[in-house]
Protein backbone atom coordinates (compact mmCIF):
# COMPACT_ATOMS: atom_id res chain seq x y z
CA UNK A 1 0.00 0.00 0.00
CA UNK A 2 1.94 2.46 0.15
CA UNK A 3 3.12 4.71 -0.88
CA UNK A 4 0.57 5.05 -3.06
CA UNK A 5 -0.49 7.65 -5.43
CA UNK A 6 -3.54 9.08 -4.38
CA UNK A 7 -3.10 11.55 -6.64
CA UNK A 8 -0.36 13.50 -6.18
CA UNK A 9 -1.03 14.72 -3.16
CA UNK A 10 -3.08 12.54 -0.89
CA UNK A 11 -0.92 9.69 -0.89
CA UNK A 12 0.57 11.14 -2.13
CA UNK A 13 -1.15 10.36 -3.39
CA UNK A 14 -2.45 8.26 -0.54
CA UNK A 15 -4.57 10.31 0.76
CA UNK A 16 -4.51 13.91 -0.44
CA UNK A 17 -1.87 13.90 -2.57
CA UNK A 18 -1.54 11.28 -1.46
CA UNK A 19 -0.74 9.26 -3.89
CA UNK A 20 -1.71 7.98 -6.77
CA UNK A 21 -5.02 8.06 -7.32
CA UNK A 22 -7.81 6.62 -5.49
CA UNK A 23 -9.23 4.28 -7.62
CA UNK A 24 -9.01 1.12 -5.51
CA UNK A 25 -11.46 -0.66 -7.80
CA UNK A 26 -8.37 -0.93 -10.68
CA UNK A 27 -5.75 0.13 -8.43
CA UNK A 28 -2.75 -2.22 -9.70
CA UNK A 29 -0.11 -0.91 -6.63
CA UNK A 30 2.80 -3.12 -8.84
CA UNK A 31 1.73 -0.63 -11.60
CA UNK A 32 2.59 1.87 -9.69
CA UNK A 33 5.58 0.97 -8.36
CA UNK A 34 8.22 2.96 -10.44
CA UNK A 35 5.85 5.84 -9.60
CA UNK A 36 5.43 5.04 -5.52
CA UNK A 37 9.32 4.82 -5.38
CA UNK A 38 10.56 7.59 -7.07
CA UNK A 39 7.84 9.98 -4.74
CA UNK A 40 8.81 7.99 -1.28
CA UNK A 41 12.65 8.61 -2.75
CA UNK A 42 12.11 12.31 -3.46
CA UNK A 43 10.10 12.46 0.29
CA UNK A 44 13.36 11.13 2.11
CA UNK A 45 14.49 13.91 3.59
CA UNK A 46 10.74 14.29 5.53
CA UNK A 47 10.77 10.68 6.34
CA UNK A 48 14.25 11.68 7.73
CA UNK A 49 13.05 14.11 9.90
CA UNK A 50 10.07 12.11 10.77
CA UNK A 51 12.03 9.49 11.71
CA UNK A 52 15.00 10.72 13.85
CA UNK A 53 12.15 12.27 15.39
CA UNK A 54 10.78 8.64 16.61
CA UNK A 55 14.29 7.67 17.35
CA UNK A 56 14.47 10.27 19.89
CA UNK A 57 11.78 8.55 22.03
CA UNK A 58 11.80 5.00 20.37
CA UNK A 59 15.63 3.74 21.69
CA UNK A 60 17.36 0.94 20.27
CA UNK A 61 13.91 -1.24 18.71
CA UNK A 62 14.72 -4.88 18.23
CA UNK A 63 12.24 -5.57 15.23
CA UNK A 64 10.24 -2.61 13.69
CA UNK A 65 7.35 -3.44 11.18
CA UNK A 66 6.45 -1.30 8.18
CA UNK A 67 2.96 -1.79 7.99
CA UNK A 68 1.81 -1.34 3.99
CA UNK A 69 5.73 -0.70 3.06
CA UNK A 70 4.98 -0.72 -0.72
CA UNK A 71 8.54 -0.92 -2.45
CA UNK A 72 9.95 -0.26 0.86
CA UNK A 73 12.04 3.22 0.46
CA UNK A 74 11.34 3.91 4.20
CA UNK A 75 12.06 0.46 5.25
CA UNK A 76 15.13 1.05 4.33
CA UNK A 77 15.25 4.99 6.20
CA UNK A 78 14.60 2.66 9.00
CA UNK A 79 17.54 0.16 8.54
CA UNK A 80 19.80 2.86 8.10
CA UNK A 81 18.09 5.07 11.18
CA UNK A 82 18.29 1.85 13.69
CA UNK A 83 21.36 -0.28 12.57
CA UNK A 84 20.67 -2.77 15.65
CA UNK A 85 16.88 -3.53 14.54
CA UNK A 86 15.23 -5.83 12.38
CA UNK A 87 12.97 -5.07 9.90
CA UNK A 88 10.01 -6.45 8.59
CA UNK A 89 7.89 -4.90 5.55
CA UNK A 90 4.74 -5.70 5.46
CA UNK A 91 2.58 -5.44 1.87
CA UNK A 92 -0.26 -6.93 -0.40
CA UNK A 93 1.74 -6.64 -3.03
CA UNK A 94 4.63 -9.29 -3.37
CA UNK A 95 6.04 -7.71 -6.34
CA UNK A 96 6.52 -4.56 -4.50
CA UNK A 97 7.89 -6.89 -1.27
CA UNK A 98 10.71 -7.84 -4.30
CA UNK A 99 11.66 -4.05 -4.77
CA UNK A 100 12.21 -3.39 -0.75
CA UNK A 101 14.03 -6.45 -0.55
CA UNK A 102 16.57 -5.99 -3.22
CA UNK A 103 16.74 -2.34 -1.91
CA UNK A 104 17.40 -3.70 1.71
CA UNK A 105 20.12 -6.08 -0.24
CA UNK A 106 21.72 -2.47 -1.63
CA UNK A 107 21.90 -1.10 1.51
CA UNK A 108 23.57 -3.71 2.81
CA UNK A 109 20.57 -4.51 5.37
CA UNK A 110 19.62 -7.66 3.63
CA UNK A 111 20.48 -9.92 6.69
CA UNK A 112 17.82 -8.41 8.96
CA UNK A 113 15.42 -8.15 6.51
CA UNK A 114 12.30 -9.58 6.14
CA UNK A 115 8.81 -9.47 4.38
CA UNK A 116 5.78 -10.93 5.05
CA UNK A 117 2.92 -10.68 1.90
CA UNK A 118 -0.64 -10.53 2.85
CA UNK A 119 -3.72 -7.63 3.60
CA UNK A 120 -3.80 -5.48 6.47
CA UNK A 121 -4.32 -5.91 9.52
CA UNK A 122 -4.73 -9.76 9.16
CA UNK A 123 -1.64 -10.00 8.28
CA UNK A 124 0.04 -9.00 11.26
CA UNK A 125 -1.04 -11.71 12.93
CA UNK A 126 1.52 -13.54 11.41
CA UNK A 127 4.47 -11.89 12.94
CA UNK A 128 6.45 -14.28 14.69
CA UNK A 129 7.59 -11.62 17.58
CA UNK A 130 5.75 -8.49 18.62
CA UNK A 131 7.11 -5.10 17.00
CA UNK A 132 8.81 -2.45 19.49
CA UNK A 133 8.14 0.07 16.48
CA UNK A 134 5.06 -0.38 14.18
CA UNK A 135 4.60 1.98 11.24
CA UNK A 136 1.72 2.86 8.97
CA UNK A 137 2.27 5.37 6.45
CA UNK A 138 -0.58 6.17 4.75
CA UNK A 139 -1.73 2.63 4.44
CA UNK A 140 -4.85 2.64 7.75
CA UNK A 141 -6.52 4.35 5.60
CA UNK A 142 -7.14 2.29 2.99
CA UNK A 143 -8.74 0.03 5.51
CA UNK A 144 -13.01 -0.06 6.00
CA UNK A 145 -12.68 -0.03 10.14
CA UNK A 146 -9.88 2.46 10.86
CA UNK A 147 -10.11 1.63 14.57
CA UNK A 148 -9.93 -2.05 14.38
CA UNK A 149 -7.12 -1.88 12.34
CA UNK A 150 -5.09 0.26 14.83
CA UNK A 151 -6.22 -1.79 17.28
CA UNK A 152 -5.01 -4.98 15.43
CA UNK A 153 -2.01 -3.01 15.24
CA UNK A 154 -1.58 -2.57 19.16
CA UNK A 155 -2.17 -6.13 19.51
CA UNK A 156 1.65 -6.97 17.78
CA UNK A 157 3.11 -4.13 19.82
CA UNK A 158 5.36 -5.18 22.72
CA UNK A 159 4.62 -3.86 25.97
CA UNK A 160 6.10 -0.01 25.80
CA UNK A 161 6.23 -0.33 22.15
CA UNK A 162 5.23 2.56 19.71
CA UNK A 163 2.61 2.85 16.63
CA UNK A 164 3.34 5.37 14.78
CA UNK A 165 0.63 6.24 11.68
CA UNK A 166 1.77 8.63 9.00
CA UNK A 167 -2.28 10.55 8.46
CA UNK A 168 -3.28 13.98 6.78
CA UNK A 169 -1.03 16.82 6.73
CA UNK A 170 -1.67 19.43 3.81
CA UNK A 171 -2.11 19.00 0.04
CA UNK A 172 1.00 19.60 -2.24
CA UNK A 173 1.67 22.10 -3.98
CA UNK A 174 3.85 21.89 -7.42
CA UNK A 175 3.01 25.48 -9.00
CA UNK A 176 1.81 29.48 -7.93
CA UNK A 177 -1.91 29.97 -7.90
CA UNK A 178 -1.96 31.70 -11.56
CA UNK A 179 0.14 30.04 -13.95
CA UNK A 180 -0.81 32.42 -16.75
CA UNK A 181 -2.71 29.77 -18.37
CA UNK A 182 -6.46 28.53 -17.59
CA UNK A 183 -8.45 29.80 -14.25
CA UNK A 184 -6.14 30.41 -11.23
CA UNK A 185 -6.44 28.29 -8.55
CA UNK A 186 -6.63 25.06 -10.42
CA UNK A 187 -4.72 22.85 -7.74
CA UNK A 188 -6.87 24.04 -5.02
CA UNK A 189 -10.01 22.69 -7.43
CA UNK A 190 -8.23 19.37 -7.60
CA UNK A 191 -8.21 19.00 -4.32
CA UNK A 192 -11.63 20.13 -3.68
CA UNK A 193 -12.33 16.97 -6.39
CA UNK A 194 -9.55 14.46 -5.02
CA UNK A 195 -11.24 14.86 -1.45
CA UNK A 196 -14.57 14.10 -2.91
CA UNK A 197 -13.08 10.68 -4.35
CA UNK A 198 -11.19 9.90 -0.88
CA UNK A 199 -14.55 10.21 0.62
CA UNK A 200 -16.27 7.85 -1.92
CA UNK A 201 -13.01 5.65 -2.00
CA UNK A 202 -13.71 4.98 1.89
CA UNK A 203 -17.45 4.59 1.52
CA UNK A 204 -17.31 1.55 -0.74
CA UNK A 205 -14.46 -0.34 1.28
CA UNK A 206 -15.45 -3.59 2.52
CA UNK A 207 -16.59 -2.75 6.05
CA UNK A 208 -16.17 0.68 5.72
CA UNK A 209 -16.85 2.91 9.50
CA UNK A 210 -17.08 6.23 9.33
CA UNK A 211 -14.66 7.83 12.28
CA UNK A 212 -13.48 11.30 13.15
CA UNK A 213 -10.06 11.61 11.60
CA UNK A 214 -8.79 12.53 15.06
CA UNK A 215 -5.64 10.25 14.92
CA UNK A 216 -4.54 10.97 18.61
CA UNK A 217 -8.00 10.35 19.82
CA UNK A 218 -8.08 7.04 17.71
CA UNK A 219 -4.81 5.64 18.85
CA UNK A 220 -5.97 6.66 22.87
CA UNK A 221 -9.55 4.55 21.52
CA UNK A 222 -6.86 1.57 20.10
CA UNK A 223 -5.25 1.26 23.96
CA UNK A 224 -2.33 3.19 23.82
CA UNK A 225 -1.07 6.26 26.17
CA UNK A 226 1.71 9.41 25.58
CA UNK A 227 -0.09 10.38 21.92
CA UNK A 228 1.97 13.18 20.37
CA UNK A 229 1.64 14.55 16.57
CA UNK A 230 4.24 16.17 14.32
CA UNK A 231 3.91 17.30 10.62
CA UNK A 232 6.69 16.93 8.53
CA UNK A 233 7.77 19.35 5.57
CA UNK A 234 8.95 18.81 2.28
CA UNK A 235 10.17 21.83 0.36
CA UNK A 236 12.05 21.86 -2.75
CA UNK A 237 12.07 25.34 -4.50
CA UNK A 238 12.25 26.35 -7.69
CA UNK A 239 14.29 25.53 -9.96
CA UNK A 240 13.71 22.53 -8.94
CA UNK A 241 16.04 19.05 -9.37
CA UNK A 242 15.08 17.21 -13.02
CA UNK A 243 13.84 14.19 -10.43
CA UNK A 244 11.62 16.25 -8.57
CA UNK A 245 10.48 18.07 -11.91
CA UNK A 246 9.38 14.29 -13.63
CA UNK A 247 7.76 13.53 -10.01
CA UNK A 248 5.45 16.67 -10.91
CA UNK A 249 4.72 15.58 -14.51
CA UNK A 250 4.08 12.75 -13.25
CA UNK A 251 1.83 13.16 -10.63
CA UNK A 252 -0.09 15.67 -12.88
CA UNK A 253 -0.45 12.75 -15.35
CA UNK A 254 -1.82 10.60 -12.79
CA UNK A 255 -4.50 13.51 -11.42
CA UNK A 256 -5.52 13.85 -15.39
CA UNK A 257 -5.82 10.04 -15.63
CA UNK A 258 -7.77 9.37 -12.86
CA UNK A 259 -9.92 12.63 -11.60
CA UNK A 260 -9.86 14.18 -15.38
CA UNK A 261 -13.57 13.55 -16.04
CA UNK A 262 -14.73 15.09 -12.43
CA UNK A 263 -12.94 18.60 -13.62
CA UNK A 264 -14.72 20.88 -15.45
CA UNK A 265 -13.66 21.10 -19.09
CA UNK A 266 -11.14 24.33 -19.01
CA UNK A 267 -9.56 22.64 -16.25
CA UNK A 268 -8.95 19.62 -18.02
CA UNK A 269 -7.31 21.62 -21.02
CA UNK A 270 -5.09 23.33 -18.53
CA UNK A 271 -4.23 20.24 -17.02
CA UNK A 272 -3.52 18.43 -20.62
CA UNK A 273 -1.08 21.35 -21.45
CA UNK A 274 0.42 21.18 -18.14
CA UNK A 275 1.53 17.57 -18.94
CA UNK A 276 2.37 17.94 -22.56
CA UNK A 277 5.96 17.50 -23.05
CA UNK A 278 5.53 19.36 -26.66
CA UNK A 279 4.01 22.48 -24.75
CA UNK A 280 6.04 25.32 -23.65
CA UNK A 281 3.34 26.06 -20.89
CA UNK A 282 3.81 22.71 -18.99
CA UNK A 283 5.67 21.34 -15.98
CA UNK A 284 8.38 19.77 -18.04
CA UNK A 285 9.78 23.33 -19.07
CA UNK A 286 8.41 26.13 -16.57
CA UNK A 287 10.58 27.72 -14.46
CA UNK A 288 8.28 28.03 -11.79
CA UNK A 289 7.87 24.35 -10.69
CA UNK A 290 7.99 23.43 -7.19
CA UNK A 291 7.41 21.06 -4.72
CA UNK A 292 5.91 21.94 -1.56
CA UNK A 293 4.01 18.87 1.14
CA UNK A 294 3.32 18.71 4.54
CA UNK A 295 2.78 14.85 6.51
CA UNK A 296 1.59 14.41 10.16
CA UNK A 297 2.93 11.57 11.53
CA UNK A 298 0.58 10.65 15.14
CA UNK A 299 2.18 8.06 17.70
CA UNK A 300 1.36 6.27 20.73
CA UNK A 301 2.99 3.61 23.20
CA UNK A 302 1.20 1.02 24.13
CA UNK A 303 1.15 0.47 28.65
CA UNK A 304 3.83 -1.88 29.54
Amino acid sequence: MAHHHHAPGHDEHRQGHEGPGHDHEHLDWAELAPLLESQAELFTPLYEHALSWLAKEVTEPGLIVDAGSGPGVISGLFAETFPGARIVAVDGSEPLLERARARAERLGAADRFATLTGDMPGVLAELDYPADLLWASRSIHHLGDQGAALAACVERLAPGGTLAVMEGGLSSRFLPRDIGIGRPGLQARIDAVESDRFTRMREELPGSVAVVEDWPALLTAAGLHHTRSRTFLLDIPAPVPDRARAYVADSLTRTREVLGEYLDPDDRATLDRLVDPDDPASVHHRPDVFVLAAHTVHSGVRPV
